[in-house]
């Protein structure tokens, strides 16, 4: 049975972290990191992901809500001492800056 929006929320609470840039470089090396706007709940996102819910998903990109990262944040990151949140979703690595 496939888990709704709300327990994959739960769920991927427990599996959200506080990351630093250096663990998370080399999965923009790969491709595969995903940068949320501070504005999204990053579980809830995560949870809209695995559930495929392609309206709301498709949504976020058109607005750039959510996107892949770029060079710019990449550059930005390294430079600094961010604090960023991130979340496994296969293939995907969500990450999101917290802004203080």
């Amino acid at each position: 049975m496939k888990e709704n929006v709300e327990q994959l929320t739960a769920r991927l609470n427990t599996e959200t972290a506080c990351i630093s840039w250096q663990e998370l470089e080399r999965y923009f090396a790969r491709g595969i990191l995903m940068t949320a706007s501070p504005d999204l709940d990053l579980v809830q996102l995560g949870a809209h992901m695995i559930h495929d819910d392609k309206i709301i998903i498709d949504a976020w990109l058109e607005a750039g809500e959510l996107r892949k990262t770029t060079d710019d944040d990449a550059r930005g990151w390294s430079e600094g001492e961010p604090l960023l949140w991130a979340v496994v979703v296969a293939p995907w690595v969500l990450v999101q800056e917290k802004l203080s």
